[in-house]
């Protein structure tokens, strides 16, 4: 299992509509096409025989690797030294912008940059996981692989002079190379999805037009933030990956581009996350909008809103809207296994589709009317359509909110009355309240505000454990819940509370983990799934928005910096934290960056005296 790539040891790379990893030694071992949700082309993050790669690496025996992002960019490069010179791999993708198309470009810019340096490489791609086979045709110049559904062209770099330099070697289904550059010579590969005619030859002026064009994007996106804080090269980093995890054409960010990535290494909770949470992308309007990045929140918006339209009035027993979407917006998410992959480092099975996404998680009613409410308080408001369609949505929770759901965190051990989903309720209830009073819409004014009130005092009563002195996960037991960490940030309680600061020195003592915190404990609360899973990163960041609101700034930023340590050497983060120290879940996390986003803005606001971030 050594021949696997550690999870924490990739960078990403995306145009806005797919992504692809990137090993510290310059392998690709996922992508998948044409949307994130698509199948895989290359999958050796799950199955280093059979999932298929594109390689590239030094000829030389022995070598060194280096990996960082060009400054301010999603442009990533892995320098190699050898004895005889020092060459990088420049690798990025062309946006593609907010057209939806089945046309995406990786680019492989090779570089040498002291002596000599030939480079190797193998393009091993395997369709549809792995499932459908493929023919190789080396052509003029380039080589052509295709299969049922899927055509792949692969565009050789050349100038007239130097057609000896890149040589294409032919092998069963597989595609070999080699390129022999000397100090100041640059040279590479584009490869081409649904290619609209045979491989080219690419002019080295071109290649470098496309560098310079992706560079200049992210330049410039990146120039509308707002942020100025102490961690501003964290946060911005998590922007960039945030917005990569984005599809363009509607907004929609998914959890991760990554599927069935083990939260415990041989353990069966592996999941899909390359769909849209409502839960998730509603934080995310918070992360842009507090660093200034407003087209991003109005576009997720737009998505939103769409859905509580397309939605209410459907409802049935898991309620008018669902917890996930795929990223156009429909909910075809079939859980299925792939037998024939072995999983990352044996960590079977290897899901594709998530059986989560027909569960009954009450908290996504606040959490999507939270959002709604901050997009309105920035001038972003809901139609006359949006508004009767969400009315619509509270009324069935009216009827809904009292009963017991799947929680949060998807267990599947059966339904139970979570604390954190009944919060939410009460956010959702409060914020279409105010929406009402502030724009003077029709509302059952009197309906949500009884159903907020009774959530209210049912929470003080049903949530409150006397004797652990804390709110707990769900009704009737005293286990502690991360989740809940967030009852202050959306106003359910104040900061300086008794209540809340019991509750606080609660999870200090039964969560935290030499500043790591975890979900809750399986071993107290069983989830119906085998095993135990790492700190999450996540709750982690939670954690220090809490105590930052509760006037725990020295501790929150020790916790903070503490944290800024664990992410990998770009400064990505998975969805959780191995007691080694090892990244473990599916990678990047969008929540774990919007909550590094959302943490660093509070507690930058809390040491600078004001009174900071967040509803």
């Amino acid at each position: 299992m050594d021949d696997y790539s550690l999870i924490e040891n990739h960078g990403l790379i995306g145009d806005l509509q797919t992504a692809a990893l990137v090993t510290t030694d310059a392998t690709i071992d996922w992508f998948c096409c044409p949307r994130f949700d698509s199948p895989s082309v290359f999958g050796a993050l799950l199955d280093r025989r059979e999932g298929g790669h594109f390689t590239v690496r030094p000829a030389a025996e022995t070598y060194t690797t280096k990996q960082l992002y060009h400054p301010d960019t999603a442009v990533l490069v892995t320098r190699f030294m050898t004895e005889a010179g020092a060459g990088e791999v420049v690798d990025f993708m062309p946006v593609t912008g907010t057209t939806t198309t089945d046309r995406h470009r990786l680019v492989r810019m090779l570089r040498c940059v002291r002596g000599s340096m030939t480079f190797e490489g193998e393009i091993a791609p395997r369709f549809d996981y792995g499932r459908k086979p493929h023919e190789l045709h080396i052509l003029e110049h380039g080589a052509l692989f295709t299969s049922e559904d899927m055509d792949l062209a692969v565009h050789a770099v050349r100038e007239p002079q130097d057609e000896r330099l890149l040589n294409i070697l032919s092998g069963d289904k597989d595609l070999r190379f080699t390129l022999t550059l000397r100090a100041g010579q640059q040279r590479g590969l584009v490869m081409e999805s649904y290619p609209d005619g045979p491989p080219r030859e690419v002019r080295l002026a071109e290649f470098e037009e496309l560098f310079d064009d992706t560079v200049r994007f992210w330049r410039s996106w990146l120039n509308q933030s707002t942020y100025t804080g102490r961690w501003r090269e964290a946060v911005e980093r998590s922007a960039i990956t945030l917005k990569l995890m984005t599809y363009a054409p509607t907004g929609a960010l998914v959890a991760a581009p990554t599927t069935a990535l083990p939260e415990q290494l041989g353990g069966e909770r592996n999941w899909d996350y390359r769909f849209t949470w409502i839960r998730d992308a509603s934080f995310s309007v918070y992360a842009l909008l507090g660093l200034g990045f407003k087209e991003e929140a109005a576009s997720f918006i737009s998505w939103l809103h769409d859905r509580v339209k397309e939605e209410a009035g459907q409802g049935d027993g898991t309620g008018p809207l669902n917890i996930m979407y795929r990223v156009d917006g429909s909910s075809d998410m079939v859980e299925e296994t792939l037998d024939h992959w072995e999983g990352y480092r044996g960590s079977a099975p290897v899901r594709i589709g998530n059986g989560a996404a027909t569960q009954l998680q009450l908290d996504i009613y606040g959490e999507a009317l939270d959002s709604i409410y901050f997009a309105h308080q920035h001038g972003m408001h809901l139609d006359t359509r949006g508004w009767k369609a969400l009315h619509t949505l509270l009324d069935w929770l009216v009827d809904h909110w009292d009963q017991p759901g799947e929680g949060l965190w998807e267990t599947r051990g059966g339904r139970k009355d979570f604390t954190y989903g009944r919060v939410m309720s009460w956010v959702a209830f409060d914020r279409a309240i105010r929406i009402a009073g502030d724009d003077g819409r029709p509302a059952a004014r009197g309906r949500w505000v009884e159903a907020r009130d009774e959530i209210y005092a049912q929470v003080l009563s049903r949530g409150w454990d006397p004797k652990k002195q804390a709110f707990v996960q769900h009704y009737g037991e005293n286990v502690l819940d991360s989740s809940l960490l967030r009852m202050p940030t959306v106003g359910f309680i104040t900061p300086d509370d008794p209540m809340w600061k019991s509750t606080l020195d609660a999870m200090d003592r039964e969560l935290v983990s030499d500043s790591l915190v975890y979900r809750y404990n399986p071993a107290a609360s069983p989830d119906g799934l085998r095993g135990s899973e790492g700190t999450f990163s996540l709750c982690t960041f939670m954690y220090v928005d809490a105590l930052a609101r509760a006037g725990r700034t020295d501790l929150a930023r020790l916790v903070l910096e503490k944290m800024l340590t664990y992410a990998n050497h770009l400064g990505l983060y998975s969805e959780e934290i191995g007691l080694t120290g090892q990244q473990l879940g599916n990678f990047p996390q969008a929540f774990t960056h919007l909550a590094l986003i959302d943490a660093a803005i509070t507690l930058d606001a809390r040491l600078n005296g004001a009174r900071g971030g967040g509803t």
